[in-house]
């Protein structure tokens, strides 16, 4: 377990030297009982602060941020009328000066000594932090330990990001509350952070101490403008455009770049997110924030590393991806590269079929800039799940077919020897795919191309599709 940070000194350690401004009134406390009186004063001096939460704006690396701040010294860092009131006025706030939002938190949940209207607060907070991300501003959180209760089932589980600090407890039901209720302790590490970013319910464990340098990453992302695109555009034509069966061979061998080739070598600043936030994840699809050749995008790839069919909660991921670049307003870029969609029971069963469907229509009525590219493999309906984007670009080599093609060639003539000629004859190369219509961009592969200066071709092609969309400056 790290140690247990104060308010104080998280705003110390993530905020710029000086740049903290609260946005706290005096909290009264005469309309509570003496009692209750008392108890909260024995929390102020036993904590520092006021009440469980601090809230106001600074600077990280230099970049405006408000900052709602729980503070566990006091009663357990637990949300009564006065905090959740702060909470709301800051998250208005926020919003009202377009300001993104980090949210640290470290409760038990409600106020027992308030009740049901503390209780209800909950969801005022909730509706104000929709309202924030509704108006297309981020919001970030950090689960520290513990994080129970009504604080994690509301705004500790709304980020566009979530991470949690090594072991830290964080769950809906207190496990003393559980023991108590049941008779028997809750299973060991269910509720631990670590479980729950295996378990795609988080986007990663993070150390408090890296909270900054993360936090400094994904505003790159959001916040910082596009700059032109530098790398060096491939004239058309001039490539090794192989024969259709070849050049489906060529996409198949371990060699073949992939989308964490496109990253490592055309993109600058990625953040990979983890999971559906929904209690699934699927290593098939990358979901990451990152600026490809400068333009700040969310980049949803299928990843050939798996050499593994697409199953819904991989789909899943991917419409996250989407719902995030069109909340956040960030264009989108979805890189295919897949041997087709999973077939077997627990496809069908996790509405597989649906999730492609949904896929497409996210994709092609979205607002913000898209581009999709063919990088390797195009197989099936997992392939046209990230397809219909407004600009569609393909390395030369790469290919689109509704089935593999040896599939085509058991259905047509009832045995695999046709594969080479069913290729040819259904279109699926990126030259038939262009004069179709259907890719609108290709990417000239080079006789001594490796995955390196490969990808830089893909990376800037995509980065100048992305300003003409945009209307942003081009290089040059």
């Amino acid at each position: 377990m790290s140690r247990r940070w104060s308010a104080a000194g998280l705003i110390d350690l993530v905020l710029d030297d000086g740049s903290f401004q609260s946005w706290d009134q005096p909290v009264d406390i005469r309309d509570h009982s003496e009692g209750y009186q008392e108890e909260l004063r024995r929390a102020a001096a036993r904590a520092g602060t006021d009440e469980s939460v601090l809230t106001g704006r600074g600077l990280v690396r230099g970049r405006p941020v408000a900052v709602v701040v729980n503070e566990f010294a006091f009663l357990g860092g637990s949300i009564g009328m006065a905090a959740a009131e702060r909470i709301v006025s800051a998250v208005r706030r926020a919003t009202l000066e377009g300001l993104p939002l980090l949210a640290t938190t470290a409760s038990g949940g409600t106020r027992m000594q308030e009740g049901t209207p503390a209780f209800f607060q909950m969801a005022e907070i909730s509706r104000a932090v929709m309202a924030h991300r509704a108006a297309g501003l981020a919001y970030l959180v950090h689960l520290r330990h513990p994080t129970t209760g009504g604080v994690y089932a509301s705004w500790g589980s709304l980020g566009h990001v979530t991470v949690a600090e090594p072991g830290a407890l964080v769950g809906f039901l207190g496990p003393k509350v559980y023991e108590a209720l049941e008779g028997f302790p809750f299973p060991e590490g269910v509720q631990r952070a670590e479980n729950l970013a295996e378990k795609g319910v988080i986007d990663a464990v993070v150390a408090t101490e890296d909270l900054p340098a993360l936090i400094d990453l994904i505003l790159a992302v959001l916040v910082d403008p596009a700059v032109p695109p530098s790398l060096p555009l491939r004239a058309p034509g001039g490539g090794t455009q192989l024969p259709v069966w070849d050049a489906v061979a060529l996409t198949r061998d371990a060699q073949r770049l992939g989308v964490r080739d496109l990253l490592r070598y055309g993109a600058r600043g990625t953040l990979a997110l983890n999971g559906t936030e929904e209690g699934e994840q699927d290593a098939a699809v990358l979901v990451t924030l990152t600026r490809l050749d400068g333009q700040p995008c969310v980049l949803v790839g299928q990843d050939r590393r798996q050499q593994a069919p697409l199953g819904a909660a991989a789909l899943r991921e991917a419409r996250r991806g989407m719902r995030l670049a069109e909340e956040l307003g960030l264009p989108l870029v979805t890189v295919i590269d897949t041997p087709g969609a999973e077939l077997s029971v627990a496809a069908e069963e996790g509405a597989v079929a649906g999730e492609i469907a949904r896929c497409i229509a996210a994709l092609s009525t979205m607002t913000v800039p898209t581009v999709s590219v063919i990088l390797g493999q195009g197989c099936g309906g997992g392939a046209l799940a990230l397809l219909p984007a407004q600009v569609v670009v393909a390395t030369e080599n790469a290919w689109l077919s509704p089935l593999p093609p040896e599939g085509a060639s058991v259905i047509r003539y009832g045995d695999l020897s046709h594969a080479a000629e069913m290729a040819e004859s259904q279109g699926i190369g990126s030259a038939a795919l262009m004069e179709a219509g259907i890719v609108h961009r290709v990417v000239p592969e080079l006789a001594e191309d490796d995955p390196e200066s490969l990808s830089i071709a893909v990376a800037a092609t995509v980065a100048h599709e992305l300003a003409l969309l945009a209307g942003g400056p081009l290089a040059g």
